[in-house]
């Protein structure tokens, strides 16, 4: 393990001459938040979703005293962790697909069903963290927020186009919670349940979702 380090006191030294130091400072604090953030997300893939504190700082090389330096507790370091893994793999890679350009709309489902099993595969550990911390009372919840965000992004496109449709698009948000929802909800029981393998599961998935919007939504491309 690395020696623990050695970090300047979280206050402006009362002293500090001028406003370059106080903003060096501040960047200070901001990149050193970010590398313990990142040896956090790591400590989870080892640790699994009930790491402590000790193992983020084994990760990081520094003592318990300096992760209290920069975060009050270890909620708040789970409130950092949860924003790092929503930031940085999970919207990026969901995003992505729901508004790349595809051959048609059941092209388009597959690819954005398949980058969340994938997800589940590629970072089991992470997606443990996630539901593991779903539904804590005036905390962050990745789970509910990813639905959200995705379930909106989605319903913004379902609406855009029955209006060009001439048809109102009162309906989108509840189809694409209810999309959303359905996709989730499947496959985090397959996560345990690893009933089917994942290419057949985002089949499965695929062909319900677009089965039913597929009679709901105007023709596509």
């Amino acid at each position: 393990m690395q020696p623990a380090a050695v970090d300047t006191p979280s206050v402006d030294a009362p002293d500090a001459p001028t406003d370059g130091r106080r903003a060096r400072w501040t960047e200070h604090r901001r990149a050193r938040r970010e590398d313990l953030v990142t040896a956090a997300v790591e400590a989870v893939r080892v640790a699994g979703p009930e790491f402590a504190v000790e193992d983020v700082a084994r990760s990081a090389g520094v003592s318990k005293t300096v992760i209290y330096r920069y975060f009050s507790d270890k909620d708040e370091l789970v409130d950092a962790v949860l924003g790092r893994i929503s930031d940085a793999i999970l919207l990026p890679r969901l995003m992505g697909e729901l508004v790349a350009d595809r051959a048609d709309d059941r092209a388009q489902l597959h690819a954005v069903i398949a980058a969340f099993v994938s997800l589940i595969e590629d970072e089991p550990a992470l997606y443990r963290f996630a539901y593991a911390h779903a539904g804590r009372s005036g905390r962050a919840d990745l789970v509910a927020a990813t639905e959200r965000e995705i379930a909106e992004a989605l319903g913004v496109l379902m609406g855009e186009r029955l209006a060009a449709a001439g048809r109102s698009p009162d309906a989108a948000l509840t189809w694409a919670y209810g999309v959303v929802g359905m996709v989730q909800l499947a496959a985090h029981w397959w996560s345990a349940a690893r009933t089917v393998p994942a290419a057949q599961l985002v089949d499965q998935l695929t062909d319900l979702a677009h089965g039913g919007l597929g009679t709901l939504l105007p023709p596509g491309r």
